[in-house]
């Protein structure tokens, strides 16, 4: 019998991981599609940590700080887009946005604007499972048991041009984004708002949703208008995921905060990123200090275990791979299973792939939830050795499925074919 808390009631016993493989204890070989949730992305088993921690284990954060730590925020500074960058790293994504509200709520204190306590953000999120992130996100099947202990901030209108909410579709949707997002901030009470927050190319909720052309820059608009922060959430989509070093690259905006994860460890440590801008890092120590932390911020060993991705993702030219693998991926899925009745599309940039299935091609009418359809296709998938990552509720919450694709960028032209091949194998099992 387990003494572990599992998240599922029965999980497969893992052996080894071996570049895009996943190996259990019986022998049985999964191609990692999902990238466990959208994290691997040199591949698995290729760095020894061993060769990488061990010059200081561990020190507290308010007290020293370290040469692994100095190197990486320096090694970092110029591939984030960020002006000035200030590095504020974490224990994961959830941290990281828990540390960006809090450097804007402080931003705004010290430029003497008490009252900016409300963030916005978008329906059909996620920014993370702690409370602070949670009250963000957009899902209200994640949100249900602790919604008692939520309600800070505010939404705006979710970013997926498939189910797009603006009456003038497809005409000008960058625009009415950015007119609901002023609305909304008009409403609030501008005095009020202290930053937006967004997912640079949706992830989990949208199933890799990409904005229309002009989004973030319409909305970089409206923010800086009315003195709001633009924090941009890339913890499923910086360091390469997207084809480029972060996915807000495809873009001119330069946010006032953004935050990652997953990548940045890529699964070899637990490892998140608050990135300010100079402007932000500055205001708030120039008014005293940025009242926050967490024991195992700034962790030495992170920092070198982040230092080691960084090496593998530069030296194998990883990013660009992305851009090219995901070109590949993308089209032999369009061509296979596109026009399949129960797939109403297919989206996304570089290994970010999002697959939404429907019950009715034509009026996009989704699967009622009591049919578990995503659940029954995750579990057809593995069973064909492909770990997917599913999500359900992506149009109004709870009803919605859909599939992300996001493997290591070291996958092969073969391992293409087999994600495309098992894919296919599983939509007809549950068809069946």
């Amino acid at each position: 019998m387990s003494h572990v808390f599992h998240r599922t009631a029965d999980p497969i016993e893992v052996a080894r991981a071996e570049g895009c493989w996943v190996y259990d204890t019986e022998g049985k070989a999964y191609l990692d599609a999902a990238g466990g949730a959208i994290v691997s992305n040199i591949g698995h088993g290729v760095i020894d940590l061993g060769d990488w921690v061990g010059e200081v284990d561990y020190v507290h954060p308010s007290v020293f700080t370290s040469r692994a730590l100095e190197e990486y925020a320096d090694r970092l500074s110029n591939l984030v887009p960020v002006d000035g960058p200030k590095i504020f790293p974490t224990s994961g994504g959830a941290e990281a946005v828990e540390t960006a509200t809090k450097m804007a709520r402080s931003f705004q204190i010290a430029v003497g604007q008490p009252e900016r306590d409300v963030i916005i953000s978008r329906s059909h999120s996620y920014h993370g499972n702690t409370l602070g992130a949670l009250d963000l996100s957009g899902r209200p099947t994640l949100r249900q048991p602790y919604e008692s202990w939520l309600g800070r901030s505010q939404q705006v209108p979710q970013v997926n041009e498939y189910r797009c909410p603006s009456p003038q579709h497809p005409a000008d949707c960058a625009g009415w984004h950015a007119r609901q997002l002023e609305e909304k901030i008009i409403a609030i009470g501008p005095e009020r708002v202290a930053a937006f927050i967004g997912e640079a190319v949706g992830g989990a909720a949208t199933a890799a949703a990409v904005p229309p052309d002009g989004y973030w820059e319409a909305v970089a608009d409206v923010c800086k208008s009315h003195g709001v922060l633009l924090i941009v959430d890339e913890v499923m989509t910086g360091f390469g995921r997207t084809g480029k070093w972060f996915a807000i690259e495809h873009t001119a905006v330069r946010p006032d905060i953004l935050v990652s994860g997953k990548g940045a460890g890529g699964g070899y440590w637990p490892l998140g990123l608050c990135i300010a801008s100079a402007k932000v890092h500055d205001t708030i120590m120039g008014a005293g200090g940025f009242v926050h932390g967490f024991t195992f911020s700034h962790s030495p060993s992170g920092s070198a275990v982040g230092a080691a991705i960084l090496d593998k993702l530069i030296e194998d030219d990883l990013v660009s791979a992305c851009e090219i693998q995901g070109k590949k991926l993308m089209a032999r899925l369009q061509n296979a299973i596109g026009a399949l009745d129960v797939v109403g599309e297919v989206r996304g940039k570089g290994l970010l792939i999002g697959v939404e299935f429907v019950s009715d091609r034509e009026s996009k009418k989704p699967f009622p939830r009591e049919d578990r359809y995503i659940e029954r296709l995750a579990e057809a998938a593995r069973k064909e050795g492909l770990l997917v990552y599913p999500s359900s509720g992506c149009v109004d919450g709870t009803a919605g499925d859909s599939i992300l694709l996001g493997p290591p960028f070291t996958i092969s032209d073969d391992e293409i074919e087999m994600v495309v091949d098992r894919l296919g194998v599983a939509i007809e099992v549950v068809a069946a």
